[in-house]
């Protein structure tokens, strides 16, 4: 039976291999209504209103978690990921948190600043 770190380095070697090149690909919406795709958002609310805080942030943990490197880029934005950050990384999995920081200097440096 594998143990609870070996599936935790699955999980991180999967989301890892999904990261863009850099945060600047990140070229989603800022603004507006978005809908997820079934593939992303398979159970519950598919239609996030960007400009509402909470939604936005549940659209965002949705896009992390389940998203390709395709949806990565379509539904992030860099500039919102970057606000985001702080109180987004308390809200994911510490694997997908890990991946992204250790990718990410600016994300690194974001989260130690909030601490």
């Amino acid at each position: 039976m594998a143990s609870a770190l070996d599936i935790s380095g699955i999980r991180r070697a999967r989301f890892a291999r999904r990261v863009p090149a850099t945060l600047g690909a990140l070229a989603g919406p800022r603004h507006g209504v978005v809908s997820l795709p079934l593939h992303l958002a398979w159970s519950g609310l598919r239609e996030f209103d960007l400009e509402q805080p909470r939604l936005r942030m549940s659209y965002y943990r949705i896009v992390l978690a389940e998203g390709m490197r395709d949806d990565l880029v379509e539904y992030l934005d860099r500039d919102l990921l970057l606000t985001m950050w702080p109180t987004l990384r308390t809200l994911i999995s510490r694997d997908i948190r890990d991946v992204w920081e250790s990718a990410f200097d600016e994300l690194a440096i974001r989260a130690r600043a909030a601490a």
